[in-house]
């Protein structure tokens, strides 16, 4: 497959967006380039179109599929397997957003609530300090009520809501000002 040399900046920014978002550059290429195909690519394909080896794409692949980021495909006359991502980038936001919450935020919650239990009996905890962990617990169960407040909002609902940006906050702001930036 032969890429233009916009889909080409694309696909190598996606890259490099990945790595700073901890995800490997050639998951994130790959991703780019299922997601820019007009057609399922298979792994030989994709291989020749970003000059990666075929070992590479294939872990690549079970890492966007475990994610849920693509899904495997069949070509009447063709045995390989064909791979497409999602096309909808509401849906693609989704699905990273409910994988990082239960890779990343499941686990962090949990271990913070260990630890303000943990807390109750620890005697050589410092006031201060267990203060400042049912601070950031309290921070974190509120994002994550506010999380399963908006997934399953609509995406017309969401675009709504981000298009009012400031105007809601300047809303919800108090009189005096101190809670805006």
């Amino acid at each position: 497959m032969k890429l233009s040399p916009t889909a080409q900046k694309y696909i190598l920014h996606w890259g490099e967006m990945g790595t700073r978002w901890g995800v490997n550059r050639t998951v994130a290429q790959i991703h780019a380039l299922l997601f820019l195909s007009p057609h399922p690519l298979h792994a030989e394909e994709i291989s020749e179109t970003l000059g990666v080896a075929r070992s590479n794409v294939s872990t690549s692949l079970k890492e966007l599929q475990s994610w849920g980021l693509t899904r495997v495909t069949h070509n009447l006359g063709d045995r390989r397997d064909h791979f497409v991502a999602h096309q909808d980038v509401w849906e693609i936001f989704r699905v990273v957003m409910e994988e990082r919450k239960k890779r990343e935020l499941d686990p962090t919650l949990t271990v913070l609530r260990e630890c303000a239990l943990e807390a109750d009996s620890d005697r050589e905890l410092e006031a201060v300090t267990r203060a400042r962990m049912d601070e950031v617990l309290s921070f974190m169960e509120d994002l994550m009520r506010a999380y399963e407040d908006f997934k399953g909002l609509p995406p017309p609902t969401l675009k709504r809501f981000l298009k009012m940006g400031g105007k809601m906050a300047r809303f919800l702001s108090t009189d005096d000002g101190n809670d805006l930036p």
